[in-house]
């Protein structure tokens, strides 16, 4: 089983020639809405993946909410611990470039309402996998860890968006996913040593004992571990929408760890289904199923 204790929103989604400049406007292609969040996302890529997947957020009592968990439901994810708020249900104002890059402005919503009690709630147990973000507060990441720490669950924490205060939280997860950016900001917190990134990821892994993952975009995946350290490769693609490219990634990972896979073979995988998601619009309608990964794996 894994648990997914994070953010649930609906995305607005503009397309446009290029990204504007501060202050600018420019002209949009065209608009849409699609289900999204990075804890609903991640969500539904590992069910996708092949694992049995349960979600733990809230949504408001507003129209967006039910379009918010339609590919949820329609992909048999436990939403038994997905609560209604008195918030609005979360959005994401998204604008997407001809390039496949985008900016991003999200309004939390019911997700601010995540609060420690709906972790209790969940009743985390021994074996379970345990994956969260920071799209909910963070006192609610910090109890969610506490509690898979007691309970002897396996703890995936995805560090975004950066966040200054979460920078104590990743040494108390078992495995650390972090885009570049987010990590170099973190190691800069952390005061990690190294002249290099690789050399600043190998020095957390050695303090912590954790394993750390940092996603490249179209450079693929590193990640170290006490003992070792990897590069893995995803597929050579022209990116039509990066939009959830990273929450794939994560969702795909926690179920390859889940399903036991070894560390080179989880990250092959989910590179592999990172790179997927990117030939498609959208967050969560590009999320590809097991079998696509599996035949582009070979």
């Amino acid at each position: 089983m894994i648990t997914i204790i994070g953010s649930i929103n609906l995305d607005l989604i503009a397309t446009v020639g290029r990204l504007p400049a501060p202050g600018e406007t420019v002209p949009g292609d065209d608009f849409s809405t699609a289900p999204g969040g990075k804890g609903a996302n991640q969500a539904l890529a590992a069910r996708r993946a092949g694992a049995k997947v349960r979600m733990v957020g809230a949504v408001g009592s507003d129209a967006f909410a039910e379009e918010a968990l339609a590919l949820l439901e329609e992909g048999q994810v436990d939403l038994s611990c997905v609560r209604r708020s008195h918030a609005a249900t979360g959005t994401a104002l998204i604008l997407v470039g001809s390039d496949g890059e985008n900016m991003i402005a999200v309004i939390p919503g019911g997700n601010g309402t995540v609060l420690p009690g709906d972790v209790a709630a969940a009743d985390i147990r021994a074996g379970d996998y345990i994956l969260f973000q920071h799209e909910i507060p963070i006192d609610t990441v910090r109890s969610a860890l506490a509690a898979a720490r007691e309970k002897r669950a396996v703890s995936l924490l995805n560090t975004a968006p950066f966040r200054t205060d979460a920078a104590d939280l990743l040494a108390e997860a078992d495995y650390v996913i972090a885009n570049e950016t987010e990590f170099d900001l973190y190691a800069g917190e952390l005061g990690l040593s190294g002249g290099d990134r690789k050399a600043r990821m190998q020095d957390f892994a050695a303090r912590t004992g954790r394993t750390v993952v940092v996603t490249l975009g179209a450079d693929g995946v590193v990640a170290a571990a006490p003992d070792t350290f990897l590069a893995v490769a995803g597929l050579d693609i022209v990116p039509v929408d990066t939009v959830g490219a990273g929450d794939t990634f994560c969702g795909y990972l926690a179920a390859g760890i889940e399903a036991g896979l070894d560390l080179e073979q989880a990250l092959r995988r989910a590179a592999v289904a990172g790179s997927i998601a990117c030939l498609k619009p959208g967050a969560q309608p590009s999320i590809p199923l097991a079998a696509e990964v599996d035949a582009a794996l070979g």
